[in-house]
């Protein structure tokens, strides 16, 4: 029998090209400054999802993710590497959520899916590091949580066999089902686009996009291949208090933001000499850097 899988992924803002205008005045991310791209523990977390639907015949994977419309790039991705479909949460009132916010909205979408068996999403999305999405939306559904996983070994009995890697060692637990999983860095990477998948899924779009599209060719292949159409929840469509999501459900709060810009005081350029490179390493010890 096939297991039901939710991944939870996240569109985020590459960290590695930050500027002044990464951040606005109220403290929230301006993600229309910032490349965006698929949180990258989500990828590994998207890879243990595909390997448990290759190891049991008739599984599906559902992304689920949360953001401004352009986030159906998310469920494209995925759909490109081998899930079988996703849902956009998408509505101004989203905008602005912390982790608590979040998870909420997440927890009312999952309740909307329906069945399911497990939840896997990385271990912490890039633009916060706080690890605690994941485990907050198994506390809102009330479902045991494994966390820092780098392997789903098995499933069997209604129970998941999962490696652990810990800053102390490995470790092997077993836990009920529904559980929510979430993935280290250090899981197995994503596997690669597919080529037949991505020729199948490139017209996929949520009512949004199919919306606005100008070319009535697209929106003809989208009406005759029920399966290009992405779905997108509102705040109404999952039934969520407007008070427990956004800004207004999120009690984190930005003090201040500062910019730290590391600089090389200075600098030696060296040759490949034995003379200069034993100098410099008498150098390091001496002054502590090494030794």
């Amino acid at each position: 029998m096939g297991l039901k899988i939710i991944v939870l992924a996240k569109q985020v803002p590459d960290t590695r090209n930050v500027g002044k205008d990464a951040m606005k005045a109220d403290g929230t991310v301006n993600r229309t400054a910032l490349p965006a791209i698929f949180n990258p523990e989500d990828l590994n977390a998207l890879e243990q999802a595909l390997q448990l639907k290759d190891q049991y015949p008739g599984s599906t994977v559902t992304l689920l993710t949360m953001g401004p419309p352009r986030a159906a790039e998310i469920i494209r991705e995925g759909l490109f590497r081998g899930a079988d479909g996703g849902v956009l949460l998408t509505d101004r009132a989203f905008a602005g959520a912390d982790t608590l916010a979040t998870s909420y909205a997440l927890a009312c979408a999952v309740r909307k899916i329906g069945a399911y068996d497990i939840i896997i999403g990385g271990r912490q999305a890039i633009d916060g590091d706080t690890a605690q999405v994941g485990p907050q939306v198994a506390e809102k559904l009330n479902i045991p949580q494994v966390t820092y996983a780098e392997k789903i070994l098995k499933i069997e009995d209604g129970k998941a066999v999962i490696k652990r890697r810990l800053e102390r060692g490995v470790e092997t637990v077993k836990s009920q089902m529904p559980l929510v999983v979430t993935v280290n860095g250090s899981a197995d990477d994503c596997r690669p686009r597919n080529t037949k998948l991505v020729q199948k899924y490139k017209y996929a779009k949520t009512v949004s996009e199919s919306q606005n599209l100008e070319n009535d060719y697209l929106g003809s292949i989208l009406d005759s291949r029920p399966y290009l159409k992405l779905g997108e929840w509102s705040v109404t469509d999952v039934e969520a208090d407007l008070q427990q999501v956004g800004l207004a459900g999120s009690p984190t709060k930005v003090k201040s933001i500062e910019n730290v810009v590391f600089q090389a005081k200075e600098s030696k350029q060296l040759t490949s000499s034995d003379t200069e490179i034993e100098e410099l390493m008498k150098e390091l010890i001496a002054n502590h850097t090494i030794g």
